[in-house]
């Protein structure tokens, strides 16, 4: 069982988007909420959910101060994040905060089941025109000549890890790759978290993504 959490405070949105997920599978549970009280109370109530799907424009506490409460109390489900804006300083924004994913609502259904789809797989998802304005929002000049594996104290190991990391692969993929055990792989991705001072894998990406070619 499937269970998704739409968060949007339009209601014909919402039942747009509940009829396009309900293509993920036949055992897809969803719940909605129009702000992020109601969406707090939910995750306290129900439990147990597999992803957020957030609009970042909400009335009171908006989307962007909602995904930073997420995170630090739902750390484990992943959010992504639905929006009209597509600006460098918000998705750049939105990422550091902790989306796993962000999707416009100016792009079709199947472009939002496939980044639904790869989040959940354990990826992280942005559309490839999001990709390289991103990476030139977030490539920051005062990074340092060092690399991030010694500026980090990463091990050769763990640099391994990190390399497949920024490239969005998932645990299992990562596994796969160096010949792990998905449990090895979740262990060596615990302790770079620690290293880089980040809470999740998207966290991580947006920061490696700030040392193109310096790991």
């Amino acid at each position: 069982m499937l269970r998704l959490l739409i968060v949007d405070d339009h209601a014909m949105v919402r039942e747009g988007l509940l009829q396009i997920m309900r293509k993920l599978g036949p055992d897809v549970v969803q719940y909605e909420a129009q702000d992020a009280e109601s969406a707090l109370l939910l995750l306290e109530t129900e439990k147990d959910f597999d992803l957020i799907l957030l609009d970042i424009m909400l009335p009171g506490t908006n989307g962007l101060s909602l995904l930073g409460i997420l995170r630090k109390r739902f750390p484990a489900i992943p959010v992504v994040v639905l929006s009209a804006l597509d600006d460098v300083d918000t998705v750049s924004r939105a990422m550091r905060l902790g989306a796993a994913g962000y999707v416009t609502k100016s792009g079709d259904s199947e472009t939002l089941l496939e980044a639904l789809r790869r989040v959940l797989a354990g990826e992280l998802y942005l559309p490839s025109h999001l990709q390289d304005r991103l990476s030139v929002g977030l490539g920051g000049s005062g990074a340092g000549s060092r690399s991030a594996a010694d500026r980090f104290g990463l091990t050769e190991g763990q640099r391994r890890v990190v390399e497949l990391l920024r490239e969005g692969k998932s645990n299992r993929d990562i596994g796969e790759l160096l010949g792990l055990t998905e449990g090895t792989v979740k262990v060596h991705v615990s302790k770079i978290f620690r290293k880089l001072g980040v809470v999740s894998r998207a966290e991580a990406i947006a920061l490696l993504q700030r040392q193109r070619g310096r790991i």
